[in-house]
């Protein structure tokens, strides 16, 4: 992402797992105020932590004052294994967020996902949630409703998607947020991979966080 970027690996589920950590400007933000774990898109189509939608949740949870961290899901760069259809994908986050855990023990936690990241990270939340430990906020960008069974999510999600997306069809998302009466934001012109629209994620992440 930047100069600052520190790579880091972690022992996974199935092997060594290849992260990434970017640390929010200390003039602005002396004491991080959370920690937000981003999760990438479908592997066996090119997602990759590197994916620009995911580095574009990253800056917008640094802009928010967050530790952000990004992770090759199994079998993808650096990281061991092979694709697990969700499954080993989520375990893997929440191998993350133990290991983050570590270091920041009481910071609140959000987790935003892009495509297929949106079902790891609404996956993780669920087990989160069992646990009585849920993460505050999820940011779901490229929801993948009818691709994978989304759960139902919080009311305070902030759920992006584009007006174009030729992957994910807008009217699918529709109808797994409308039971919920969950707000869909819908960027005119946007494609599934937000050419050219990127900046309006991160623009809506800040403005939406504290309402």
């Amino acid at each position: 992402m930047n100069a600052q970027t520190s790579p880091f690996s972690i022992a996974g589920p199935v092997g060594a797992l290849q992260c990434a950590l970017d640390l929010p400007d200390v003039d602005l933000f002396p004491t991080p105020r959370g920690l937000a774990l981003v999760a990438h898109p479908h592997p066996l189509f090119g997602g990759t932590m590197d994916n620009k939608v995911a580095h574009t949740l990253a800056r917008g949870f640094l802009a928010l004052g967050y530790v952000a961290v990004r992770m090759n899901f199994r079998g993808v760069g650096e990281s061991a294994g092979v694709y697990d259809e969700g499954r080993g994908e989520t375990d893997d986050m929440a191998a993350l967020l133990v290991h983050m855990r570590q270091q920041y023990p009481t910071l609140p936690l959000a987790l935003g996902g892009f495509s297929f990241g949106t079902f790891v990270q609404s996956q993780l939340q669920q087990r989160l949630i069992a646990a009585g430990a849920p993460a505050e906020r999820l940011v779901l960008v490229g929801t993948a409703a009818g691709k994978w069974p989304m759960p139902t999510v919080a009311a305070n999600s902030i759920v992006v998607h584009g007006e174009l997306d030729e992957t994910i069809p807008l009217s699918a998302v529709f109808d797994w947020a409308r039971p919920q009466d969950i707000p869909v934001i819908v960027i005119p012109g946007a494609d599934h991979f937000f050419h050219r629209k990127l900046q309006h994620i991160k623009t809506l992440m800040v403005e939406m966080w504290h309402r």
